[in-house]
C-alpha cells in the first residue's frame, strides 16, 4: 500500500528514481540505523527511495540539476530537514541558479509550512545573496494574515526591515493588527521595535502614552498593553514609571472606579514603591504598596503570591535601611 501523505506530497504519477533512466548511474544509499536500533522508524517506500538518492548524491557530492529536483522531493517529504536545505543552497551556488525562482519556490512552501524555521531560514539566507528584500513585507504580511502571532514570520519580518531599512510603512500595519486584536502581543512587540530604532522623543513618548492609554480604556485587563504602557515610559529620560504624572491620575481613575485587572495593581505597585523610596521612606506610598500586594496575593494574583509577598518585605526592608542611615 502506498503512503497517503506521501501521495499528497509527489502526487500518484510519481516514478521512482529506481525506474528513470537518468538516475540508471547511482546507487542508493540506504540509511544506516546500525544492527540494533532502538525504535525503527517505518518509513515509506517513496521516503526510504528518495532518502536513499539524497544520500548518494551527498557522497558523491554532486551538485547537478537533477540532484536540485531530487532535494524538492525530499523537502516536499520532509520540509523540516536541516541538511537537504543546506545542500539545496550549495547547488544553487553551485549551479549559479535563478534565486528569484527560487524565491518563488519558497514562497509556495511558506504557504504550507508557515511555523517551519528551516524554510525561513533558507529564505533569509536566499534573500541575502540577492540583497533583495523587496517580496519580504508582503510575504510576511500573507503568512501574519493566516496567523497573526507566528513568531517565524515576525522574526523573518524584522530581521528584512532591521537589515534593509524598511521601517518607513510599519507603524501602520502595526495599528491596523492592533486594531484588530488588541492582545495581539507580537503586534505591539513590533510597535516597541520600530520606535526604539525611530526613537523615542519625547513627542513620540507622549504620543505613544496616549495612544496605549486609550487602548486600555477600550479593554482594561490587556496584559499586552500595560507592558507596552512601561516599557515606554522607560524610555523617558530618567527612566521612571512616574515620570509622566497623566499616567498615574490615569490608573488611580480605573482602580478608584472600581477596576482591579492584576495588570493595573502591579503598575501602581511598581510607582508607588519607586515613589516611597525617592520620598525617603514615605510610609503612606509604602502602606498604599503593602495594600495592593496584599491583595494581589489574597484575591487577584493568588498563584504568585509569594511574589507579592516578598515585594512587600522587600520594601520594607530598603525603607527600615533608609530610616536608619
Amino acid at each position: 500500500m502506498s503512503d497517503s501523505s506521501d501521495e499528497e506530497y509527489l502526487g500518484t504519477d510519481w516514478l521512482p528514481y529506481s525506474e528513470r533512466s537518468e538516475w540508471a548511474d547511482v546507487k542508493p544509499l540506504p540509511q544506516d540505523d546500525g544492527p540494533n536500533p532502538v525504535v525503527a522508524i517505518a518509513y515509506s517506500p517513496k521516503f526510504r527511495e528518495v532518502f536513499d538518492y539524497f544520500r548518494a548524491i551527498i557522497a558523491s557530492r554532486e551538485k547537478t540539476w537533477r540532484a536540485l529536483e531530487l532535494t524538492t522531493d525530499a523537502l516536499r517529504l520532509n520540509p523540516a530537514n536541516y541538511t537537504v536545505w543546506q545542500y539545496r543552497r550549495d547547488i544553487l551556488r553551485e549551479l549559479d541558479a535563478n534565486l528569484k525562482n527560487e524565491l518563488d519556490y519558497l514562497t509556495e512552501v511558506i504557504g504550507q509550512n508557515a511555523k517551519n524555521y528551516q524554510v525561513w531560514h533558507h529564505r533569509r539566507v536566499i534573500v541575502e545573496m540577492l540583497n533583495d528584500a523587496s517580496q519580504e513585507l508582503e510575504l510576511t504580511q500573507n503568512a501574519l494574515d493566516i496567523d497573526a502571532k507566528n513568531y517565524h514570520a515576525w522574526q523573518h519580518r524584522q530581521w528584512a526591515i532591521r537589515t534593509f531599512n524598511l521601517y518607513d510603512d510599519e507603524l501602520p500595519f502595526v495599528d491596523r493588527l492592533i486594531c484588530e486584536d488588541q492582545r495581539n502581543n507580537s503586534a505591539w512587540n513590533q510597535r516597541f521595535f520600530v520606535l526604539k530604532h525611530l526613537g523615542f522623543t519625547p513627542e513620540v513618548i507622549q504620543r505613544e502614552l496616549v495612544y496605549t492609554m486609550n487602548r486600555i480604556r477600550i479593554i482594561k485587563g490587556n496584559e499586552s498593553a500595560w507592558n507596552y504602557l512601561v516599557g515606554v515610559l522607560r524610555q523617558s529620560e530618567d527612566g521612571l514609571l512616574s515620570s509622566y504624572p497623566e499616567v498615574l491620575e490615569f490608573s488611580e481613575e480605573l482602580y478608584n472606579a472600581g477596576n482591579r485587572s492584576p495588570y493595573l495593581l502591579a503598575f501602581l505597585i511598581d510607582v508607588y514603591q519607586e515613589q516611597a523610596l525617592q520620598d525617603g521612606a514615605n510610609e503612606q506610598l509604602a502602606r498604599k504598596v503593602y495594600t495592593l500586594c496584599d491583595d494581589m496575593a489574597t484575591k487577584h494574583d493568588v498563584i504568585r503570591r509569594k511574589y507579592w509577598q516578598y515585594v512587600a518585605a522587600n520594601l520594607k526592608s530598603q525603607l527600615s535601611s533608609k530610616s536608619a542611615k
